[in-house]
């Protein structure tokens, strides 16, 4: 079963929240993003500070896999988290050959309460993006795993290089990339963000994440 954009307004409408950068709010859940650029993650510690969810990159393109995704992984595993892994997407390259790629190389879903759908990750060249691009990847990603994937983007970024297309709120909860104070409208139509983004530089490596909604709502995003 998918969760659509209706299903995740219901469970997060009690919950629409604007945390400022840096500061770790009482109420929110706290995350983080990670690649191999963050060699040395001390995940217990990351736990141990607050943080729940974890998005780390899987894979690139058609053919690369992170290197330091298997390693990542086991430990966020390990220390207790909520965590998924990410695709950073080349619009000019086949849709369904990366969505395949990225689901049989860390991006995959089962229910077991702790997976996150796949981040679908959108960002630095506009070219090839499109509509009907993302509808490929959608339908390859959901016929893998039967879940559709987080749309990571920012405003500027969407609006630039989808039009500000409206055509996914009902399919993809939206990861945005905003720094700032708040986060601001979303793009897209999207009438809230199911994670914020709001940070380049987490304490405990990579990008801080918070979660719009509390941690029984983020388990219901990990279960489908």
């Amino acid at each position: 079963m998918t969760m659509t954009s209706t299903i995740l307004l219901a469970i997060l409408s009690s919950a629409i929240a604007s945390p400022t950068p840096n500061v770790k709010r009482t109420g929110e859940v706290q995350g983080f993003d990670i690649s191999h650029y963050q060699s040395n993650v001390d995940f217990g510690s990351a736990y141990d500070g607050g943080l729940r969810f974890v998005y780390i990159k899987a894979t690139e393109g058609t053919d690369y896999t992170d290197p330091k995704f298997s390693d990542h992984y086991t430990a966020a595993t390990e220390a207790g988290f909520i965590r998924g892994g990410y695709h950073y997407a080349h619009g000019t390259a086949s849709a369904t050959t990366q969505a395949n790629h990225f689901a049989e190389n860390g991006g995959g879903w089962t229910n077991d309460g702790r997976i996150l759908p796949g981040l679908l990750d959108m960002e630095g060249s506009c070219s090839g993006f499109s509509d009907s691009w993302v509808k490929e990847f959608n339908t390859a990603y959901h016929a893998k795993t039967g879940r559709y994937p987080v749309i990571y983007t920012s405003p500027a970024w969407w609006k630039d290089c989808m039009g500000d297309s409206s055509a996914f709120v009902d399919t993809n909860p939206l990861d945005l990339a905003h720094y700032a104070s708040s986060a601001g409208t979303p793009p897209g139509g999207w009438p809230y963000y199911t994670c914020w983004q709001y940070n380049a530089a987490s304490e405990y490596g990579g990008d801080s994440q918070v979660f719009n909604g509390d941690l029984t709502q983020l388990k219901k995003l990990a279960t489908g």
